[in-house]
């Protein structure tokens, strides 16, 4: 059976070529408007902050390399996309763009050439940012060290990487916009929204991606994140990450800290703790967590298809549990203390991880470690070594089997086929 976007691919092919020439499909406007007049102090500041809070250097810092120098390989389902050069070289980086190119790439996604850039670069997202966040994230840009370093072609399967197709793609699944706050809503809420639909691009993982690379749900639905084989968990859904019950200061923590009464970041959203949104203002972290708290939550949806797991499965992960879990997360799952009552060792019953679905979450946890962010609050988290050394598939899924029907979690077993496709390298 072809695989989604293979079949994307070739539909996508054909409707570029039926739709011709790719200048007239999506009316790609001139880079216009008047140059800002010189960054003050302020301005750069806030530059910086939003570069954090859109965590810019995540993709555009390569592994070793000079910061925002560009050069990161970032796989997608359609082929390998390279980060661009943000410093203000002139040759290889931002050194000869102007204000309005930069504005006119964050809010229509094209690049000082014209050309159409790649949707791996979150414009869909990104095309909220106002004129004056644009302008100031662009001069805190300019004050970089400049890097000379060019940044490899992308290596795309035709015809993803075309102009045509970019265009035809954007007519499926962009369209551009300046943000417009609630006038219902408090100026922090606004805020908060602001930076979770913006500069955050949180719906770019939260939201989902179809067979062809667009947002599959604007409204933090939840979804796979493509080649990196971890869940990113929806916002709307009590089971998975909706935070509405939660009180403000535990989403703050849990934003600023990477940890929480009842949560804690792992995967990438570990990156994104440690790399953006624990460098963000109190003021910001809080306009965030109230929005999110805000996000309507959806009536769990009844459990298709459950299969029970098969006796001799769950006695087999019982024991693999005893052998290798249980000294630290204790023989009714209830984690770990220090002497002064910090839970050090999350907890198993209850845990929202434990229960979700897809398990792709627990299975990587169990095979390639559990390890949270280490921030100012918490320069040392406690880590959870991984098992894939130690335990093969059949194995993995034994356990995870166990733990998904312990502690009233109901849910369905986990396969060795699931686990294969599952544990996979991150990028």
């Amino acid at each position: 059976m072809k695989r989604p976007w293979a079949v994307g691919g070739w539909l996508l092919g054909v409707a570029a070529l039926l739709l011709g020439a790719p200048l007239v499909l999506d009316g790609i406007p001139a880079a216009e408007g008047t140059s800002p007049a010189a960054a003050t102090a302020t301005a750069l500041e806030r530059g910086r902050q939003l570069a954090l809070a859109g965590n810019c250097g995540g993709c555009h810092t390569a592994r070793g390399g000079a910061a925002y120098a560009g050069g990161r390989p970032i796989g997608t389902p359609f082929g390998t996309v390279y980060a661009g050069n943000l410093t203000p070289d002139a040759d290889t980086g931002l050194g000869r763009w102007s204000a309005a190119q930069f504005r006119r790439a964050l809010r229509h996604g094209v690049g000082a050439d014209g050309r159409r850039l790649v949707p791996a670069f979150p414009y869909t997202e990104t095309t909220k940012i106002s004129d004056a966040d644009a302008d100031a994230l662009f001069a805190w840009l300019r004050s970089l060290p400049p890097v000379k370093q060019a940044n490899p072609p992308h290596r795309l399967r035709w015809p993803y990487g075309t102009q045509t197709a970019l265009a035809a793609w954007r007519l499926a699944f962009f369209r551009p916009g300046a943000w417009q706050d609630d006038a219902t809503k408090s100026r922090e809420w606004n805020r908060g929204a602001y930076l979770v639909n913006g500069a955050g691009h949180c719906v770019a993982c939260h939201g989902g991606r179809n067979a062809l690379g667009g947002t599959a749900d604007a409204g933090f639905g939840g979804g796979l994140i493509p080649t990196r084989n971890w869940y990113a968990p929806a916002f709307t859904r009590a089971a998975e990450a909706s935070v509405a019950e939660w009180p403000l200061d535990d989403i703050v923590a849990l934003l600023r800290d990477g940890a929480a009464p009842r949560g804690r970041a792992i995967g990438p959203m570990a990156e994104v703790v440690v790399q953006s949104t624990q460098h963000l203002p109190e003021a910001d972290l809080r306009a965030m967590a109230l929005y999110l708290k805000s996000l309507p939550v959806e009536a769990p949806a009844p459990r298709a298809g459950f299969v029970p797991p098969e006796p001799g499965v769950l006695a087999q992960g019982a024991q693999l549990y005893s052998d290798h879990c249980a000294a630290c997360h204790g023989d009714d799952g209830d984690g770990g203390a220090l002497p002064d009552g910090r839970l050090v060792v999350p907890a198993l019953a209850g845990n929202r991880l434990v229960a979700m679905d897809p398990a792709v979450n627990l299975v990587r946890a169990i095979a390639l470690g559990g390890f949270g962010a280490p921030t100012a609050a918490r320069p040392q988290p406690f880590g959870m070594p991984p098992f894939a050394h130690v335990l093969d598939d059949g194995q993995l899924a034994a356990v995870t089997t166990h733990l998904r029907a312990r502690w009233g979690a109901g849910a369905g077993p986990v396969s060795a086929f699931d686990v294969s496709r599952w544990r996979g390298a991150d990028d």
